[in-house]
């Protein structure tokens, strides 16, 4: 059964959806503000975010539960995850995120979730036909939104907890650049099966320089005083 090895992964990525629900198109929606944009992401929820949310934590929690069952009960699963990755895509169309290519510190959180949209359609996949290994869904879930999401809130975090802009500086964006690129290897090598040596050994390397240059560029602004003003 897979409940014991999937479970600590579905309430993570439930966490991501509900939370980046909340702070993504409201942190876009106030630096779109300040730039006197008024083509803006929606204040509050609607209809699509509910069936968003509701589609995704079903197959999830059905995923979790349904995933070495087979038959019906997984072929519904694996629908489900896909309708839920469909409808995640569309929210997070509303959210503008092509909007803020000017601001990577902004653009990682939309890049964040659009790893839970390719992560639902992979898993998804996995239960509907054995062309999609499960590790490429539990890598863009994990490594992917997880990992990249950890790294785009904490450095904005820093920034703002701290006292400084809240902007990336290019250390910041060579760690967005260089998680994504571990969980984009990472997702690869598992389609590739016994090729892919090197894209392990790529993944792990950009994987750590990520959080290593990211504790490298930040731990000083925690040990810090907060700037004033």
């Amino acid at each position: 059964m897979a409940w014991a090895g999937a479970w600590p992964r579905p309430p993570s990525v439930i966490l991501i959806s509900a939370i980046g629900g909340r702070i993504i198109p409201a942190f876009t929606r106030n630096w779109l503000v300040k730039r006197g944009a008024t083509a803006l992401p929606p204040a509050n929820p609607g209809l699509v975010d509910k069936l968003a949310l509701a589609s995704l934590h079903s197959g999830l929690l059905a995923w979790a539960f349904l995933a070495n069952t087979g038959g019906a009960g997984g072929m519904a699963a694996g629908g489900l995850l896909l309708a839920a990755s469909a409808l995640n895509l569309a929210r997070l169309a509303r959210w503008r995120g092509w909007t803020t290519l000017a601001e990577p510190l902004l653009t990682i959180l939309h890049v964040g979730y659009l790893w839970v949209v390719a992560g639902a359609a992979l898993l998804g996949g996995t239960l509907l036909t054995s062309a999609v290994p499960p590790a490429a869904a539990i890598h863009a879930l994990t490594a992917g939104s997880i990992g990249t999401m950890i790294l785009a809130v904490m450095s904005r975090a820093s920034l703002g907890h701290t006292g400084r802009a809240l902007t990336a500086d290019r250390v910041t964006v060579w760690v967005y650049l260089m998680v994504n690129g571990a969980a984009l290897s990472r997702i690869v090598a598992s389609i590739m099966g016994g090729l892919s040596l090197g894209l392990l050994a790529l993944s792990a390397v950009l994987w750590i320089a990520a959080f290593a240059l990211f504790a490298g560029r930040y731990t000083p602004y925690w040990c810090r005083p907060r700037v004033a003003g």
